[in-house]
């Protein structure tokens, strides 16, 4: 089960046994019986060693006078490590004196909720204090250097394939299909209808394709099959947001904020459509999400939920009241208003649960850049059975999911699994 522990306070999650749980479906979703259980030795599974995070990324010094505090089982407790002086000269700016503010506000809903989840964790044995052999300083997990060339041709490539014709054909995954073309994959969508897993050719690299699960793999220029595809009710956006950091870098394309509202969200959306959003922490960021751009959409922000990355020890994975970085991301969540009032008002009060404020997701993260914890465990309680669900600017497939954007199958490489010959 992904959601190990649950409480008023949150979920502590294992994405690790929920990603391994899609890839060992045999017979279809509406397995009940342990003689239908899923055969594990035929299937594949993610390398755990993505979520091997023994030690802090970051760890602040100690004081010289006294040993920082913690917690029971090693939960996290608030750094008192010392800190440069900043000089006068370099003066908080606006959008640092925001953030500053804005976590003196959750720092200690992130931190009393997460201690108990922690200990929870502890004694369920998800997390355990590192053994002699994992005190040494844990490396992040290099990106296979098989494919690094080939996604990034790839990433490029969608960006010049013309958008399909009006007929918006989608190709259907069979349990012998097996495209001629690389181009097959690209600006088309394509579905894996089968309770099985499907290994696809793409430039000469395999990938992963789970069970139930459809993709759109093109650039935000070619959304236009989406819109012929399906509406949905849970859409869940993890936009390149523009920073300097990034601008500088070069290594990733961004989005400005006017672009960010270009997308159809409304022609995705399905009624009462639950649409959550991953905000930086940069407060202009957020505020933007529930000022501008869900107001634009027709979107009701509802709540602010934190997602608290921490190691297998269970400690943050920067310190709580780091100046460099959070040990924390934010998710906004909004439903979309229908045209009737009253309509909206009677799925609210009498279908739909209430939307809760202030939830904390737990769990460590995997190494890969920018991977984020899969929401389906959690959100279905918040929403009606059988509905469909879309993740835009995706960088990995879930079952029952259709996912879209340009690296659509960044995470679903051959590389990152453990086959079903050498999975025990």
């Amino acid at each position: 089960m992904a959601v190990v522990v649950g409480s008023a306070a949150g979920w502590l999650v294992d994405a690790l046994a929920l990603v391994n749980q899609w890839y060992q479906v045999r017979g279809g979703p509406n397995l009940t019986s342990q003689d239908e259980a899923p055969d594990t030795k035929s299937s594949y599974r993610l390398r755990d060693d993505l979520f091997r995070l023994h030690k802090p990324y970051i760890t602040l010094k100690p004081p010289t006078s006294s040993a920082p505090e913690s917690g029971a089982n090693g939960t996290p407790s608030r750094d008192t490590g010392v800190r440069k002086k900043r000089k006068r000269s370099n003066a908080y700016n606006q959008g640092e004196l925001d953030a500053l503010e804005y976590h003196k506000k959750i720092s200690n809903l992130i931190l009393e909720g997460s201690r108990q989840l922690i200990q929870e964790g502890f004694q369920k044995g998800l997390l355990q204090l590192p053994s002699g052999a994992e005190e040494e300083k844990c490396k992040i997990v290099s990106e296979g250097h098989s494919n690094k060339r080939n996604l990034a041709d790839l990433c490029d490539m969608t960006k010049d394939m013309p958008c399909v014709s009006s007929k918006y054909t989608v190709n259907l995954l069979g349990t012998k299909s097996n495209f001629s073309t690389d181009g097959d994959y690209l600006s088309h969508i394509t579905e894996n209808t089968s309770d099985l897993t499907q290994v696809i050719h793409l430039m000469g690299e395999k990938y992963l394709i789970p069970p139930r699960s459809s993709f759109l793999l093109s650039d935000i220029s070619c959304m236009e099959p989406l819109l012929h595809y399906k509406k949905y009710s849970i859409i869940v956006i993890d936009p390149p947001w523009e920073n300097k950091s990034v601008k500088r870098s070069k290594r990733y394309n961004y989005l400005s904020p006017l672009e960010i509202k270009q997308l159809p969200i409304p022609a995705l959306a399905a009624p009462d459509c639950l649409v959550i959003t991953w905000v930086t922490n940069r407060q202009k960021h957020l505020r933007f999400v529930k000022e501008e751009l869900y107001p634009h959409w027709s979107v009701r922000t509802l709540a602010e939920w934190h997602w608290v990355k921490i190691t297998n020890s269970g400690e943050f994975v920067f310190p709580i009241d780091s100046l460099h970085k959070k040990p924390y991301e934010i998710l906004i969540l909004g439903r979309r208003l229908t045209s009737d009032i009253s309509t909206e008002r009677e799925l609210e009060t009498q279908v739909l649960p209430p939307i809760p404020q202030n939830k904390i997701i737990v769990s460590v993260p995997c190494s890969l850049h920018s991977h984020k914890p899969p929401l389906s465990e959690i959100l279905k309680e918040f929403v009606k059975p059988d509905v469909e669900h879309l993740e835009l600017f995706a960088r990995n497939l879930q079952p029952g999911w259709t996912s879209w954007g340009n690296e659509v199958l960044k995470f679903q490489h051959m590389d990152y699994f453990i086959p079903p010959e050498t999975a025990n």
